[in-house]
């Protein structure tokens, strides 16, 4: 029910949600959940990655100096306002936000630090709040993003998918402040101030990085996770394995949108893109993990907190 996630009219996108979605989504995204989550008493991948990294940031930056990090999902539990009443207690100077999205979308990173504000408004905090920009460029974070490749990666892959979340595209006019460049011939390598809020953009910036750390030719970019019969960015990744056989017996495949595991790579992409891969005439199928707790990523965040 998000307006930044469905961008409808609140009347058409209640029918949506609960006429549409819910009732035929909510079996296939349970049996999904299971076969990722067998344990429901464990903590679900993505909080237990994510719990990790809070750990693995916060040992780090008290290595110099004290920091209290706290972790919050936009939906869910642990949730924004328990994290901020959490720092309430412990008389901080400032909020750091890291948002977990490399790159900008408003169903990402605009509606939880939207969020984020509204709680603080509500809280008793009246501290200056600070916010990590999107950072599908940074060097350190490009060389963590290849690490995890290099560390992967079978030796006879002989092409790398980079496969993002997709995104409705409207979404994608929508951020444009320019409202006439998106999604026309050459606009991502046409220099643009709509850049700086083009998730399009902004992705196949990540992959053309991320090919020229490791010195590949061999890759590609698609966009998995669609939802409903609007236009979303293509190719579609589920399209993209089907095909690739023809060309390519040996892929590896990286998400680079999700900073941590979680149902569209571990089910999504880890069981029926390998699937689909494999049906379709593929050989070797390997899926490289999301960066989770990767030294140099957790170091990234930090060295950012500590210069912010």
């Amino acid at each position: 029910m998000d307006p930044y996630v469905i961008n409808m009219p609140q009347i058409l996108r209640w029918i949506l949600v609960n006429v549409l979605i819910v009732p035929t989504r909510a079996k296939a995204s349970t049996a999904a959940y299971r076969s990722i989550w067998p344990d429901a008493s464990e903590p679900a991948p993505l909080i237990r990655h994510s719990q990790a990294l809070a750990k693995a940031l916060e040992d780090t930056l008290n290595d110099s100096e004290s920091f209290s990090v706290a972790l919050a999902f936009r939906y869910g539990k642990p949730d924004i306002r328990r994290a901020l009443k959490q720092f309430e207690s412990e008389s901080v100077e400032e909020i750091l936000v890291l948002p977990q999205y490399p790159h900008h979308a408003d169903s990402t990173r605009t509606t939880s630090i939207e969020k984020v504000k509204t709680e603080l408004e509500k809280s008793n905090l009246t501290v200056p709040l600070r916010i990590l920009e999107p950072f599908y460029r940074e060097p350190a974070y490009i060389a963590a993003l290849a690490d995890v490749c290099r560390e992967h990666m079978e030796e006879q892959t002989d092409h790398l998918l980079f496969s993002f979340h997709g995104l409705p595209e409207q979404h994608i006019l929508d951020a444009d402040p320019q409202q006439n460049h998106c999604l026309k011939n050459d606009c991502c390598e046409t220099p643009s101030l709509a850049h700086n809020t083009c998730y399009r953009h902004q992705v196949y910036t990540t992959a053309k990085l991320v090919a020229q750390s490791l010195n590949i030719q061999n890759f590609s970019v698609s966009f998995q996770s669609r939802l409903g019969r609007q236009q979303w960015l293509r190719p579609y990744t589920d399209q993209v394995l089907h095909e690739l056989p023809k060309t390519c017996k040996n892929i590896a495949v990286i998400c680079p949108a999700f900073t941590a595991d979680n149902l569209e790579t571990l089910e999504e992409m880890d069981m029926r893109g390998r699937e689909t891969f494999l049906r379709a005439g593929g050989v070797n199928f390997t899926l490289i993990p999301c960066l989770n707790q990767n030294p140099l990523y957790v170091q990234y965040l930090a060295n950012w907190c500590k210069q912010s």
